[in-house]
């Protein structure tokens, strides 16, 4: 039962509420408050404010007990989250503990969770390559998931929009399979990089190497400095937080620009457990929250409300807001809530070394690196398996030390090292197939702290999913190959889905009710007002790192939301 002695509820009533405060809520928050709505922004986990929360953001390596490292007692209670590559000592107060937040596997998959203001903007990747036409148009072509009910020209403009101010590094490609934005100078690549760049695009058509797009400030424009932003002091210690608000994150942008509008309440601490579905309203009319400190129950009201738990909260959120008009989760005419769910195949990998341009090395760090975007598939079926990859590209050279030796010959050792040969290596970052048998769902038996059924996750690879990793050591193989790189060696992790951070979909976005839950404005088909734009929208999930497309899919819902309630039609 809600507690309603708290507040009275018009103290409770907003414009509009949006779940989630990481990139996709941070843009929904920015967007309907610029706009003038009143919105309350709720948070799950704490408060985390720019600059004042970062603690080892200016921290040097013998500051750290362990030297960065994460003790083994720690990584022990902590099995899944210790797998994540961000995971140090100092970031771990950025991640969930597992014991913490328990969820079912039925499949081996690797939730990684960040339950703070700013969620896991303070720690994703940074990478922000737009869709192109062939990714929107993908399913209909190939045949798989449902037909998207926009295609690029749709989203275009809204990529513009976001990157203008988020500040995305990059060059004008001109690739028609990833479209040009609005950029900042790019990071150079280096020069075994541009080499391979060479002999990459002179041997092969429609096979290119690039500086990798990303959302880092080279050269801060205005509207960056109005966010109290700066440069990128290519510190490369981006997960601590950047005091620079060098790269971008709810905390250093959208939340502060929507604070500073007036309309922003934001509510830490606040476990949604469920939305309220009014049946003589027909739609939604607000949330339960369980305070995490409280643990009372508290009812928040509003005309709209925007879901950006993140892409399997958000299925679990829904599939939790049950009434007798939705008895199997808000919107679930179809039975397809919590199906489709879909990732990105980071499992295999490729290391080389080159051993030209030895005189030359490199110092320094910077926040990206190279990309070759998806080459297979891209105009034509070409392959046995359906899709493509995308893949990093990098090029370093290394002192090496020789360690042997004792006494004055260690020292002597020590103090001559030599450079060695350049190392290259590249990651793969694969396409997985929506498939109905790929699910979540919510455990029959087993509740977290907070009274709400565990999510239940039921997510593998497939044999797509193999013939793609075989595809790409193949490829990746022979363009080594041909580049006279030595010492080739391919592996394949066979890590868990999850590991990547890139879970999608659940709520898909489609043109007909039967089989998708969201229109082509992100709001569910059977609940008018509700609107999801974060990872579980994605009907597929194309080979680009996707946190850009749920900004500008944010940011393009909330204007639509806002003027449908001009219209009254909300």
């Amino acid at each position: 039962m809600a507690n309603l002695n708290i507040d009275s509820k018009q103290e409770r009533t907003y414009d509009a509420i949006v779940i989630g405060s990481g990139i996709s809520g941070g843009w929904s928050a920015k967007e309907l408050c610029e706009k003038g709505l009143k919105t309350l922004v709720l948070e799950r986990g704490r408060n985390v404010e720019h600059i004042k929360d970062y603690p080892t953001t200016n921290m040097l390596p013998w500051e750290f007990e362990h030297r960065g490292k994460i003790k083994q007692e720690v990584e022990e209670e902590n099995p899944v989250v210790s797998r994540c590559y961000a995971y140090r000592e100092d970031t771990k107060h950025f991640f969930v503990k597992d014991t913490e937040h328990p969820y079912v596997q039925e499949k081996p998959f690797d939730w990684i969770r960040g339950y703070q203001v700013g969620g896991k903007s303070l720690l994703w990747a940074r990478q922000t390559q737009r869709w192109s036409k062939y990714d929107f148009e993908g399913p209909a072509r190939d045949g798989f998931a449902v037909d998207w009910p926009i295609r690029y020209e749709d989203l275009a403009p809204w990529y513009s929009h976001v990157e203008k101010f988020t500040g995305i590094a990059g060059n004008k490609d001109g690739l028609d399979n990833l479209p040009d934005g609005e950029f900042l100078p790019a990071w150079e690549l280096n020069c075994v990089e541009k080499y391979f760049k060479q002999q990459l695009e002179s041997q092969y058509k429609g096979r290119n190497l690039i500086s990798s797009r990303c959302a880092h400030l080279s050269q801060p424009q205005a509207i960056h400095l109005e966010q109290g932003r700066g440069q990128c002091q290519n510190r490369a210690l981006c997960q601590r937080g950047c005091p620079f608000g060098g790269y971008f994150s709810s905390n250093s942008s959208t939340l502060p620009w929507a604070a500073k509008t007036g309309n922003m309440t934001l509510r830490p601490h606040s476990v949604v457990h469920s939305i309220i579905y009014d049946e003589e309203k027909g739609k939604a009319t607000g949330v339960r929250v369980i305070d995490a400190e409280s643990k009372e129950m508290i009812e928040f009201y509003a005309q709209i409300i925007f879901v950006n738990a993140s892409a399997l909260h958000t299925n679990h959120l829904l599939l939790n807001s049950t009434s007798n008009r939705f008895p199997n989760g808000l919107g679930n005419d179809n039975g397809l809530l919590g199906k489709y769910v879909a990732f990105h195949n980071y499992r295999a990998r490729i290391s080389a070394e080159y051993e030209g341009q030895l005189d030359s090395a490199t110092v320094g760090r910077r926040p990206t690196s190279g990309y070759i975007p998806r080459f297979r598939n891209v105009y034509a079926q070409e392959t046995d398996f359906l899709r493509g990859y995308a893949s990093g590209f990098s090029a370093g050279r290394r002192v090496e030390r020789d360690y042997d030796g004792l006494g004055s010959s260690l020292k002597e050792n020590l103090l001559n090292p030599e450079w060695g040969n350049w190392r290259v290596g590249s990651h793969m970052m694969g396409e997985t197939i929506p498939k109905e048998s790929n699910y979540v769902a919510l455990d029959t038996e087993q509740k977290d702290a907070w009274g709400i059924p565990l999510l239940k996750i039921n997510v593998e690879y497939d044999d797509n999913d193999d013939k793609m990793v075989e595809d790409f050591k193949e490829q990746f193989t022979e363009m080594y190959t041909k580049a006279g790189f030595t010492n080739i060696r391919t592996s394949d992790s066979h890590q868990a889905p999850g590991l990547d951070i890139h879970e999608m979909g659940g709520v898909r976005m489609g043109h007909d009710p039967k089989t998708s839950l969201l229109d082509k404005w992100n709001r569910l088909h059977a609940c008018k007002n509700v609107f999801v734009t974060d990872g579980a929208c994605m009907t597929s999930t194309s080979t680009q790192n996707p946190s850009l497309t749920y900004m500008a899919f944010s940011a393009r819902a909330a204007d639509f939301a806002v003027q449908e309630m001009k219209k009254l039609n909300i």
